[in-house]
């Protein structure tokens, strides 16, 4: 056969071909002529040929048909052969192919082969490719050759072994007396590959954590030589003695030290060097200080220590690599509960990445800033909270607003400025505010009974200015249809002399009602207020009636039956409209206010517990109901719950028998009367 191309030819044809179908016609033709050298059995070209089918394979088209090829090379005596066959064996061969068995005794004899290189392609392989049943086959040749006496061979068999203890754990005994071994290595190959083995088994088994706490000592040794060590060329990076080898046993050291005071006791001293000593000039020593600091927060450190640690953080918010601010503000989240005074010390500078230009730090600027509010600092940080909403992107806001109001009820000083604060929430977010929030003021509001009158009017003044903003015009309906017959009441707050009348408050509805822009949840919210100012406004109820009647045949379903009902309400059952229409008693509202549930799980659980009632969402809200007599119509209207007294004859209270259709000659049981007030309309 002739001389196949050689694989830089190969690769040259590949990268000349105009199109795909070009690529592909020239890889199918290599291919063919791989596969006819493979049946002939040819040797001399074996190894450029499964070279040549790696880079087909890397390429995305198939080669599996170079196996068993990959097989041949690694049996081969010779080196190139058995460094092109291995690399084969790891690039098409898995645990989940039953060919990679074929190859364990061929792993198993280069494991004792006398070239360092040819060992550590049988552990780079094996570590690769390696299955369970492998794993076990092998696993006493590879705690042999950790005992080593050559470092590059204890190396990769201590990489080769950290692949078998993932796959196989029980294993895990078998390394760990070598494993202790290796950390007295001069070697920092060797002494990198040790401890990521031990981190390895620290995490994976609770016993051998407990064994390896002995070697803490050791370890802080190592890292202290590290730090104290002069020039070396061979490790130094941007003038840090082996940073790789420094992180590496930073995170071992947070593994050893959590929840063991004793252990961390041990590593405080060493830690401090590290903070203190490290260059923060180049990025090299900015990893090695992010990893202390992590060390630093999850072991049992002082408090003193905490601080430093903090004011690193605090340096690196100041750092013009965004991505060293973002991953300031990222550990500050995670840490910021084990000492938030050291944090609030970097208020401002946190507060200042809220303006900045990346999306990522602003977002995590604007959580740690949530937590960070207390009663101290509550009104500061709303402002600050209240300039961000008008420049965030659509994505914050709702979720920001939510949390406003979160922070201001838990820590609010007053209930004035809680308001005020979401007002202007309400007209700075807009229509970005979630329903919760709708829920949430509706109640704050309706709790706050001095402050009635002052809502009322303002919220009034809010929607004759814009009625574009739906959560605030469902919030202003709601109040107007409460305490609208405030809005007539001269006095109060309102610096505003201007006078209300009952026309341009009903016509501030309508306005509402007719509006394009107004979802259909805002007109319910609307038609509802209409319907309650009918009987706060004793003028305007034939007005409401003729806008109430219009809605009776709308498109929407359920702003047509609020319709019917409400205009059936001015017919027939007129007395009763009053009644049926009273204010709405204030509701005792309990919220768990809890870390958790505001702010990522972000505040002390511990303060605040003597203030106002939380309140809670409108579906979870059961205001208490006075125990009413059996011939109350508007009990059985409401369908409120109550305690039913024993079964009785009813009394000839005619509006109500006229209303439910009973007879008055029949004993009916009290807890069969209570219906929805559009199933008493519609059946009546």
């Amino acid at each position: 056969m002739p001389t196949p191309i050689r694989l830089r030819d190969l690769i040259r044809q590949i990268r000349a071909a105009r199109t795909a179908a070009d690529e592909r016609a020239v890889v199918q033709k290599q291919c063919a002529y791989i596969r006819t050298t493979f049946r002939e059995e040819d040797n001399t070209f074996r190894c450029r040929n499964v070279a040549k089918l790696l880079y087909i394979h890397m390429l995305g088209y198939p080669a599996h048909f170079g196996q068993l090829e990959c097989l041949k090379l690694i049996a081969s005596p010779r080196f190139t052969d058995k460094r092109i066959g291995y690399l084969g064996a790891m690039l098409l061969l898995d645990e989940r192919t039953d060919v990679h068995l074929l190859i364990t005794n061929s792993l198993k004899n280069d494991m004792n082969h006398q070239t360092q290189f040819v060992v550590g392609l049988s552990l780079c392989t094996l570590g690769s490719i390696c299955s369970p049943e492998m794993s076990r086959d092998l696993a006493g040749e590879v705690e042999k050759l950790l005992k080593s006496s050559n470092a590059y061979i204890k190396k990769k068999a201590a990489l080769c072994a950290c692949h078998i203890i993932r796959k196989v754990p029980e294993l895990m005994e078998i390394f760990i007396p070598a494993t202790r071994s290796l950390l007295t290595e001069k070697n920092h190959g060797v002494l990198m590959t040790a401890v990521v083995l031990i981190t390895i088994m620290c995490e994976l088994s609770p016993d051998t954590l407990a064994h390896f706490k002995k070697l803490v000592p050791n370890l802080v040794r190592i890292l202290k030589n590290l730090i104290m060590a002069g020039y070396s060329p061979e490790h130094d990076v941007s003038g840090v003695s082996d940073p790789f080898l420094q992180v590496k046993i930073l995170r071992l050291l947070r593994i050893l030290g959590r929840h063991d005071s004793e252990a961390s006791e041990s590593m405080n001293d060493i830690l401090a060097q590290v903070a203190t000593n490290t260059e923060t000039s180049k990025n090299v020593g900015n990893a090695i200080l992010y990893e202390t600091v992590l060390t630093i927060m999850d072991i049992k450190s002082e408090s003193g220590l905490r601080v430093l640690a903090v004011n690193i953080l605090g340096r690196f918010l100041l750092n013009t690599d965004k991505n060293i601010r973002y991953v300031a503000l990222n550990t500050l989240l995670r840490t910021v509960h084990a000492d938030t005074q050291a944090v609030q010390r970097h208020r401002s500078t946190i507060v200042e990445c809220l303006k900045d230009p990346d999306v990522s730090i602003r977002r995590r600027a604007m959580e740690l800033c949530f937590v960070l509010i207390n009663g101290s600092n509550v009104r500061t940080m709303m402002k600050e909270f209240i300039v961000f909403l008008e420049k965030a992107e659509p994505e914050f806001k709702p979720a920001c607003a939510s949390k406003m109001f979160y922070a201001a009820e838990k820590h609010s000083p007053s209930r004035r400025w809680h308001l005020d604060t979401m007002m202007k929430v309400l007209t700075t977010a807009g229509n970005y505010v979630q329903s919760d929030v709708v829920a949430n003021l509706v109640h704050l509001i309706s709790s706050a009974t001095d402050l009635h009158a002052y809502m009322v009017k303002q919220l009034f003044k809010a929607i004759n200015q814009d009625i574009s903003q739906q959560p605030l015009v469902q919030v202003a309906a709601w109040t107007i249809g409460e305490y609208g017959d405030q809005l007539l009441q001269p006095g109060g707050d309102d610096e505003d002399p201007t006078k209300v009348s009952e026309d341009s408050v009903v016509a501030a509805l309508e306005k509402v009602l007719a509006s394009n822009l107004s979802c259909i949840e805002t007109k319910e919210y609307a038609i509802n207020a209409l319907m309650k100012l009918s009987t706060r406004f004793t003028a305007a109820a034939p007005r409401v009636q003729s806008v109430i009647s219009i809605y009776g045949s709308h498109v929407d379903m359920e702003l047509q039956q609020r319709a019917v009902e409400y205009h059936a309400l001015f017919g027939r059952f007129d007395q009763m409209r009053a009644g049926v229409l009273e204010r709405m008693p204030v509701c005792e509202i309990k919220r768990d206010m809890s870390a958790a549930s505001l702010l990522n799980g972000s505040v002390n659980g511990s303060e605040d517990k003597d203030e106002d009632a939380m309140f809670d969402d409108a579906q979870n809200v059961k205001p208490k109901v006075k125990q009413l007599d059996t011939n109350n119509g508007l009990l059985d209207i409401l369908g409120d719950s109550f305690n039913p007294p024993p079964p009785s004859k009813l009394s000839g209270n005619k509006d109500l028998l006229d209303l439910l259709d009973l007879d008055l000659g029949s004993t009916v049981e009290t807890n069969s009367l209570p219906l929805a007030l559009g199933e008493v309309i519609l059946q009546a």
